[in-house]
């Protein structure tokens, strides 16, 4: 059933190895320098409070875990919105900034009004999060086409409680004249569940993939040079996150078209 409502491993590299590899290739490796794959970036609206969503966070799993193609990194964002949260259970990982971040999709993609659970792939392609065949093939479709080289390294390991990012944009090509290129910094966390106790999932154990724990934009990359942004970024880490299984992603997204034009994901080390 759709619910509608009215009107949200890339190995950490060296930049110095990255950047050789991008001027002998063209892009930044996604997973081991002898394998470059395509980052894709695959959202998912969902919220413990609406039945029709666990098995669309099953579906993301499952996506993120496997292994679609040779070409493909696929890069799991799982946004948990709040608009389900008067209706008998609050979802401890909802947010109103993903609420936000979806009714932006709504307008952009001209799809009515936002719905979950919804699945939208390298910002541009949106659909039932529970289709399956449809994610697989939006998603190789998404990773046929070419990415600009986006590095992410973390720049301290010391277990504090701020994670700290060096991050790099190469050249901007192929942008929608007079849009925006920002970008993004985001932190996943893996192995979250919930018992629910109420509402229309209750007495389910709900498991998740990549929940958004936090995602904020850190700058805007410039279409003036071979590199487009470049700086550091730092994210505070909740100590009731699990480092282990924290993931930091880097992406940089039109602001209007909301096209995500790369994309880069690494683990965040203790």
């Amino acid at each position: 059933m759709k619910y509608l409502l009215a009107g949200l491993t890339l190995i950490s590299l060296s930049l110095i190895a990255t950047e050789a590899l991008i001027r002998a290739h063209g892009q930044a490796p996604a997973t081991t320098p002898e394998t470059a794959r395509t980052p894709v970036v695959v959202e998912l609206f969902t919220s413990e409070g609406c039945s029709s969503c666990p098995p669309a966070d099953a579906l993301l799993a499952r996506l993120a875990e496997g292994q679609l193609a040779g070409n493909v990194q696929l890069i799991a964002l799982e946004e948990h919105v709040d608009y389900w949260n008067d209706l008998g259970w609050t979802d401890p990982f909802s947010s109103r900034d993903w609420t936000s971040r979806q009714y932006v999709y709504a307008g952009a993609l001209r799809n009515g009004n936002p719905y979950t659970p919804q699945m939208v792939v390298d910002g541009t392609a949106e659909f039932v999060g529970s289709h399956t065949q449809q994610a697989r093939e939006t998603i190789l479709k998404a990773a046929s086409k070419t990415k600009i080289p986006v590095m992410l390294a973390q720049s301290n390991a010391n277990g504090t409680s701020a994670g700290n990012f060096s991050v790099k944009v190469g050249k901007l090509e192929g942008t929608t004249r007079g849009d925006a290129a920002e970008v993004w910094l985001a932190v996943t966390e893996t192995g979250l569940h919930s018992a629910v106790t109420r509402g229309e999932n209750a007495g389910e154990d709900l498991q998740h993939a990549a929940v958004v724990r936090s995602m904020r934009k850190i700058g805007e990359a410039k279409a003036d040079g071979e590199i487009s942004f470049a700086g550091d970024a730092t994210v505070s880490l909740q100590k009731e996150w699990k480092r282990e299984n924290l993931r930091a992603v880097l992406f940089v997204q039109e602001k209007k078209s909301r096209r995500i034009l790369g994309a880069a994901e690494i683990r965040i080390t203790q």
